[in-house]
């Protein structure tokens, strides 16, 4: 595996992994929303109770770190799965987003 793998590799690997457990019966776009949003709820019980200084502070801690780190690989993990799914491209569905923020949002002095 490479040190920086690619978003296709991923989701590739994301299928092969659900296809060798026959686990894409289960992988409709409602369950794997659900999913995405049990992860990130626990990633929110992370940093639930700190103040912003402790948050900012989070990864240096090595186990907090390693909990922070497969939190967001989870919540990663199911939100290429559903784009897989649903066959959205999610760099394109960002690159677009940045784009439309940017109409709506200008910087100021030049509106």
């Amino acid at each position: 595996m490479t040190e920086h793998p690619d978003l296709a590799g991923l989701q590739r690997r994301l299928a092969e992994f659900a296809a060798a457990r026959h686990w894409q019966r289960y992988h409709t776009p409602k369950n794997l929303v659900a999913a995405l949003s049990v992860e990130a709820s626990e990633l929110v019980e992370i940093f639930q109770w700190l103040t912003p200084e402790e948050s900012a502070r989070v990864m240096d801690d090595p186990d907090t770190a390693h909990h922070v780190t497969d939190e967001v690989a989870d919540v990663l993990a199911y939100l290429l799965q559903l784009c897989e799914v649903l066959g959205i491209d999610p760099l394109a569905a960002l690159s677009a987003k940045i784009d439309r923020n940017e109409r709506r949002f200008p910087l100021p002095g030049t509106e």
